[in-house]
Order: structure tokens, then C-alpha cells, then sequence
């Protein structure tokens, strides 16, 4: 490579940084962002999980890869190149996984909803809108997958009742993943 090439290199990634700095999950995204699932506690989760995103986006990126099986690059892209917030491709993906789509049909139908006109975009009005109805099933499997996501990455979650008794508190979800029972038992 000659000196030139090298330092026009240099200057593409210079001028760039600004670019992929803002597409980052920051302090002032996820302040400014709100969220509106149709659930309180899961909206209250996905900005927690926005918070976490800022400080360790690749922890996030490979826990979403990982457990709603979606390819770390795609939802890499969504974050750095088209800006979504970290809250919005959890609930994505995660919904798409319980409902048993794929995460790109639950982007698609994000970027296609049209709100009215002074009206946030919803992810109630996007769920409503998927092929599939969505169950109580389908939304405890998004709960449950919400506090797996937090016990992963060892961080503190708040249960309401309904999953206290679904998944009792911190130790017992740690005895349980430790010592799974075999099934048809």
C-alpha cells in the first residue's frame, strides 16, 4: 500500500467516526426513548435493557444473537447503521422468536407502520398487525426471556407476582438452570 493510499484510509475513518459514534446506543437515546408494548413491566424492562446496551453493547448484541437465534451482524446493523434503539431490536427479535418468526418480519412490520399523524409509533399496534394473534403464551414467553436475558448478564430485575411464582427469585432460577430435569420425568 503506498503513503497515499494509507492516508487517504486514514481520512475516510476519521470523517466516519462521528457517523458510527451516533448510531450508538448513548445515555441520551435511552433517556429520550419511550416505549409502548401494550405491558408496563416490559416496557419498563426494554429501557432498562437500553441502559445496559450503552455500556455493554456486545454483551447485548451476543445475548439477542445468541438466545433469539438472529445473526449478530444483522442485528449489529440495525444498532450502528440504521440507529435503532437497543429495547426495540430486543422486543423485535425476541417477539419474532415467540411467536416463531423471524426477527426480520417483526423489523419489517416496525419500519412499515404508519402511526397517526401526532402519534408515536407503538409496538402494541405492530403486534396487533403480525400474522400471528398474539397469546398470553407468547407474552410469557417474551417475560421469561427478559429475566433469562438480566440473569445472563447478572444484572437486578424486579418480578411482578405472576412471574415470582412462574420462576420464583434469583437462586431458585439458578438451581434450575443448574440441575435441569430430564424430560418425561
Amino acid at each position: 500500500m503506498t503513503l497515499r493510499t494509507v492516508l487517504v484510509l486514514l481520512v475516510l475513518l476519521v470523517l466516519m467516526l462521528p457517523w458510527a459514534a451516533s448510531a450508538q446506543q448513548t445515555a441520551e437515546k435511552s433517556e429520550a426513548y419511550v416505549v409502548d408494548t401494550g405491558d408496563a413491566w416490559v416496557d419498563a424492562q426494554l429501557q432498562d435493557i437500553n441502559h445496559y446496551a450503552e455500556r455493554y453493547p456486545d454483551s447485548f448484541l451476543d445475548e439477542v444473537a445468541r438466545y433469539a437465534g438472529v445473526s449478530r451482524g444483522y442485528i449489529a446493523a440495525l444498532m450502528y447503521t440504521h440507529g435503532w434503539q437497543a429495547g426495540d431490536i430486543y422486543f423485535a427479535c425476541f417477539w419474532a422468536h415467540a411467536i416463531e418468526r423471524g426477527c426480520r418480519d417483526s423489523v419489517q412490520a416496525w419500519s412499515r407502520a404508519v402511526p397517526e399523524e401526532g402519534q408515536p409509533k407503538r409496538w402494541e399496534d405492530v403486534v396487533a398487525a403480525l400474522p400471528v394473534t398474539p397469546t398470553n403464551l407468547h407474552w410469557r414467553a417474551l417475560r421469561h426471556a427478559i429475566v433469562a436475558s438480566h440473569d445472563h448478564w447478572d444484572r437486578p430485575i424486579k418480578l411482578d407476582a405472576t412471574l415470582q411464582r412462574q420462576l420464583g427469585d434469583r437462586a431458585q432460577r439458578q438451581r434450575a438452570a443448574s440441575n435441569p430435569t430430564p424430560s418425561g420425568r
